[in-house]
């Protein structure tokens, strides 16, 4: 793996993220910021609700379903956002956390790694 700033990682680990979003949940956010800290990556997704997911959200059933549909297709997808992390930072996830924002159309992924990504970047050079 090349020698990459945690900036360079950052910005690929986004653009990987938005790729899978409109793979696999057929649409992209707005907006997409990651954060390595330590040994953790926190993801925000911003505009990632659709249009009718946005109407459904206007009552508390519709915000319940959309909070269990995409948690189900996240889960579902966990292998492939765990490749994605492995591919970018050579460190393999230990355990991945979500939730999303029904009223503000965001969406928070936290993957914790098995070791700092400092240590990893440390043993490439």
């Amino acid at each position: 793996m090349n020698q990459q700033s945690r900036g360079e990682i950052e910005a690929a680990l986004a653009n990987a993220i938005i790729q899978f979003e409109k793979d696999h949940l057929g649409r992209g956010p707005t907006e997409t910021r990651v954060f390595i800290i330590e040994d953790m990556i926190l993801v925000r997704l911003r505009g990632v609700l659709t249009s009718a997911e946005s109407k459904l959200a206007q009552n508390p059933e519709g915000q319940d379903l959309i909070k269990q549909v995409r948690r189900q297709l996240l889960e579902g997808s966990r292998p492939v956002l765990e490749a994605i992390v492995l591919e970018k930072t050579g460190c393999q996830v230990v355990s991945l956390h979500t939730d999303i924002s029904v009223k503000t159309g965001e969406r928070i992924i936290v993957f914790t790694l098995a070791e700092k990504l400092a240590t990893q970047m440390e043993r490439q050079r």
